[in-house]
């Protein structure tokens, strides 16, 4: 799947949480944005069926 490259500006404090958060769950901060769009769209069910495929999530020890 190809990706689109983009620019987000963003509070410092949101984007704190955001890594903070990711850390916790072993993402990037980018994986986390994904992630968390990813999740908004399937509960709001705009995604279409076929390409419905969640970021992979890594397992913590």
């Amino acid at each position: 799947m190809a990706k689109k490259k983009f620019v987000l500006r963003i509070d410092e404090d949101l984007y704190a949480a955001v890594e903070k958060w990711a850390a916790d769950e072993f993402r990037s901060v980018n994986g986390q944005l994904e992630w968390i769009i990813f999740q908004k769209l399937k509960e709001a069910k705009r995604l279409k069926k076929k390409k419905a495929a969640p970021p992979e999530k890594k397992e913590g020890n």
